[in-house]
């Protein structure tokens, strides 16, 4: 059960303009330790105008008038639980976003997929934390590459990457693949002139790829309903949010879920430590193989 604030003697504000008998540190430390339950992400302690700010929207759509009675609500209601811990997660990217990534997959991938999928092989991507999208498409552009005739006989393969996201929001924007036209200039412009079309202030990813793309929620701390392995996984600035128990624990579910030889890719600032070091081998920066 959720703590409440009445629990603790606490007259400070948190929030200037916010009385602390609406939004108290007890309250903070009860929404603190939900979201690091639910999803590993600790919540230091000067993230506390954070939640306030993520949250207070949907303090007015529920009608509570305070974080004490919230907590109350969401403690009783799974779904609202569920929408509390998305909002509270960050959702922040940009296309083309550490493009050492990229170049590493289209020069030392790419041709490896392309030969599994010219001999009809199967070959299976996973985004697994997709937020709204740039990274999942960015990738398949580099798949498709510059030349549309041959992307398009690739897209043709039975090829299919996997998007997920704990967030519901995020992957409805994935999903929809339609952003600011200046956003995605980041893109070389061969690919997004070939994968894209752009309607001036708006771009939309082309149905060629989007018909390649599975969206799912799934939170990275609980079961993964996966009955196959994949070739690739981009996990990217994740694991900064987690404590090292935590962060171990998921390489290895990560490395235990790739192919034999396939690749792992993580954040700029992240690294692999634990029982998945035996497992892999770095071959870039922040790149990794599966040891056959």
């Amino acid at each position: 059960m959720v703590g409440a604030s009445a629990a603790v003697d606490d007259t400070r504000s948190l929030v200037p303009g916010v009385s602390p008998q609406i939004y108290s540190s007890a309250d903070f430390e009860a929404i603190a330790h939900l979201v690091r339950a639910e999803a590993g992400i600790v919540l230091s302690e000067n993230k506390k105008m954070l939640a306030y700010s993520r949250l207070a929207p949907l303090l007015r759509e529920t009608h509570c008038e305070t974080f004490e009675a919230y907590l109350r609500k969401i403690g009783e209601d799974t779904a609202l639980r569920t929408r509390t811990v998305a909002a509270l997660t960050t959702n922040h990217t940009y296309f083309n976003r550490e493009s050492h990534h990229y170049e590493h997959f289209a020069k030392v991938v790419r041709p490896h997929l392309l030969q599994l999928a010219e001999a009809r092989q199967p070959v299976r991507l996973w985004s697994a934390a997709c937020s709204s999208g740039e990274e999942i498409w960015t990738l398949m552009m580099v798949l498709l590459g510059e030349d549309k005739a041959a992307g398009r006989q690739i897209a043709d393969r039975d090829i299919v990457a996997l998007a997920t996201d704990l967030a519901d929001h995020a992957l409805r924007a994935a999903a929809e693949a339609r952003y600011e036209s200046k956003a995605m200039e980041a893109v070389p412009e061969p690919l997004r002139r070939n994968w894209c079309t752009n309607g001036g202030k708006d771009t939309q990813v082309d149905a060629e790829l989007r018909n390649m793309v599975r969206f799912r929620r799934l939170n990275l701390l609980r079961a993964w309903p996966f009955k196959t392995l994949f070739d690739v996984i981009f996990c990217r600035n994740v694991m900064i949010y987690f404590d090292q128990p935590t962060k171990e624990q998921l390489v290895l579910r990560l490395t235990q879920q790739l192919q034999p030889g396939g690749y792992l890719y993580i954040g700029h600032s992240e690294r692999v430590s634990g029982e998945a070091s035996d497992m892999l081998e770095l071959v870039g920066p922040t790149v990794y193989r599966r040891r056959d």
